[in-house]
């Protein structure tokens, strides 16, 4: 054969953009260290410390025994697509039909067949920031283009209604709505849903609204599911899962709900892609769903017990500013007044932080706020009072 083919591009143009998500490296370097024989106390992890309840695994077991092991639906079994519609409709208020749900390998698998099933090249993703840190790079990845719109601890990191109505152009395809927020763990009030709701509706474009912390609230401040409103039937897309709720990150299952053709259109896309999720994790996550109301509430008030914890720690080291987290496990800190030339930026922090101090935290730039840092609760009282001792001498050495 005559042809020869020289790969001068050996990988495509969008492999070549993404960037890897900051948060597992982070952690994956602490592991490291830890093997390594050092002592490092990691704020940055993403995941319940928890095992999954036994009675969920015990449900996964018997899958696993009974032969429930081959392909099922690929938009998820008929019962625990049912399952879910129902949990959106007496939890969240939502319009959802067991043809209105895809259950897929996790949240962020939800998110991203939402995002495959509306976003053309070009279109404009709302972002507040800090935002969850694959929320841009899969606005990228698909050609969008995520619009940031900034935000401070003095609002509690939510976005004003006058933001949102400047960052609205011809080309505005959706808005991501995060509550409980990660990394922030701020909530938007029903209220204020309800104004963003009522913008979204009279311009005419998605939001999408991310809520795998709904089961994770510490504060009297009810949850609410934006696509609940009449008005967004056609344009709102909830997208929640069982990771956080039951310390099931490892099952990777997630789902979605929302128009029907969207629905329909993520489904193909799935269909053509990784097919069904886990078939024993979908037996898992009927459990959780059906069964374990008690158990999402003891971790939750293990959560909001460590919330405390922390918090009363945090409030004796100066000059740092953040909101106490409504939900979710995370701390999100404003450290800026300690950029000095040693740390001019959060990575720089971070590794200071890491190499000399044995503490784990994830650099705010990966949230898209170079500020500070987000830390994580989701480890032991001992593990708190150490990594958060550690934080503070290792700021008040850069003065």
């Amino acid at each position: 054969m005559d042809i020869s083919i020289v790969l001068s591009d050996r990988l495509s143009e969008r492999a070549s953009h993404i960037q890897p998500a900051q948060t597992l490296a982070i952690a994956a370097r602490a592991k490291q260290m830890k093997k390594e024989g050092i002592d490092v106390v990691s704020f940055s992890t993403g995941e319940p410390d928890f095992d999954t309840p036994e009675p969920i695994s015990e449900v996964g077991v018997e899958a696993i025994r009974s032969g429930f092991t081959h392909y099922t639906d690929a938009k998820g079994t008929p019962e625990l697509r049912k399952a879910v519609a129902n949990k959106f409709v007496r939890e969240n208020g939502l319009p959802s039909t067991p043809s209105t749900v895809l259950v897929s390998s996790g949240g962020k698998h939800s998110l991203f067949n939402t995002m495959m099933a509306i976003l053309n090249p070009g279109d404009e993703v709302i972002i507040p920031a800090p935002y969850w840190v694959s929320y841009p790079e899969m606005v990228r990845l698909l050609g969008g283009v995520p619009v940031i719109l900034e935000t401070s601890a003095e609002e509690r990191y939510k976005i004003t209604i006058d933001q949102l109505l400047a960052a609205i152009t011809p080309n505005t395809k959706a808005l991501i709505i995060n509550s409980p927020s990660n990394p922030t763990g701020s909530m938007y009030t029903p209220d204020q849903l309800r104004e963003i709701g009522k913008l979204v509706a009279d311009v005419g474009f998605y939001v999408i609204s991310d809520e795998l912390y709904e089961k994770i609230i510490h504060v009297d401040i009810n949850h609410f599911s934006i696509g609940s409103m009449p008005e967004l039937a056609t344009l709102a897309i909830t997208v929640n899962g069982v990771s956080k709720a039951w310390a099931m990150t490892g099952w990777r299952i997630g789902f979605m709900t929302g128009p029907e053709d969207v629905v329909k259109a993520a489904s193909a896309i799935q269909s053509q892609t990784t097919s069904n999720p886990c078939s024993i994790s979908q037996k898992a996550a009927l459990e959780a769903i059906f069964n374990s109301a008690d158990e999402a509430t003891r971790l939750r008030e293990a959560f909001t017990k460590r919330r405390e914890f922390m918090g009363s720690l945090l409030a004796d080291i100066p000059d740092i500013k953040y909101p106490a987290p409504d939900g979710a496990f995370y701390y999100f800190i404003d450290a800026s007044s300690y950029r000095t030339d040693r740390t001019p930026d959060s990575i720089a922090l971070a590794e200071y932080l890491l190499v000399e101090h044995h503490v784990a935290v994830v650099p705010g730039v990966a949230f898209g706020d170079d500020r500070g840092f987000r830390i994580s609760y989701a480890c032991s009282d001992d593990d708190i009072r150490k990594g958060v001792e550690r934080i503070a001498q290792g700021l008040a050495n850069l003065r």
